[in-house]
């Protein structure tokens, strides 16, 4: 009976293998950026751009793909460029908190390092310090209101504005 639950097992984890593996070979090629040409169409000579630019158009912005975006994030981490990610390039952009709340700097995070704003708050608010906090006392720890961030200013409602 156990071999038979362990075949079935080793079978079901050498195709899921094999479905990573097959997923992985089938590449997607990105987007190929037009190929632009300096060289000036046989009806016109080639001339430099006036002030105003009218009439010129130049080629078409490429698309930006999911794979592009994920090639960001995976450079993002890969430090050493040997295109893997470690443990240690993952956890990289973690250090530098790590670092702020390890006070004693032993590498170990204990409850009060990790719980230090919420000690300091709980003592700044704790006016009478008799270690409670009152209801007068406890609204002094309500977190500030940041101000609401002002709506985009478009080019055509600044044209309108000035008209």
């Amino acid at each position: 009976m156990n071999r038979i639950v362990l075949g079935a097992f080793s079978t079901l984890l050498l195709i899921t293998a094999g479905m990573f593996w097959w997923q992985g070979q089938a590449a997607v090629e990105p987007g190929k950026l037009p190929e632009l040409s300096l060289a000036a169409p046989q009806d016109q000579p080639l001339s430099l751009p006036g002030v105003s630019g009218a009439g010129q158009h130049g080629p078409a912005l490429p698309q930006v793909t999911e794979q592009t975006r994920e090639q960001q994030r995976f450079n993002r981490l890969d430090r050493d460029r040997d295109n893997e990610i470690t443990r240690v390039e993952m956890l990289y952009p973690r250090v530098a908190a790590f670092k702020r709340l390890d006070t004693d700097g032993n590498n170990l995070l204990s409850f009060e390092e990790w719980a230090v704003r919420t000690s300091k708050r709980f003592e700044g608010a704790d006016a009478n310090h008799n270690g409670r906090l009152d209801r007068a006392e406890y609204a002094t720890t309500k977190p500030k209101t940041r101000p609401k961030k002002p709506e985009c200013q478009c080019a055509s409602d600044s044209d309108e504005a000035e008209d």
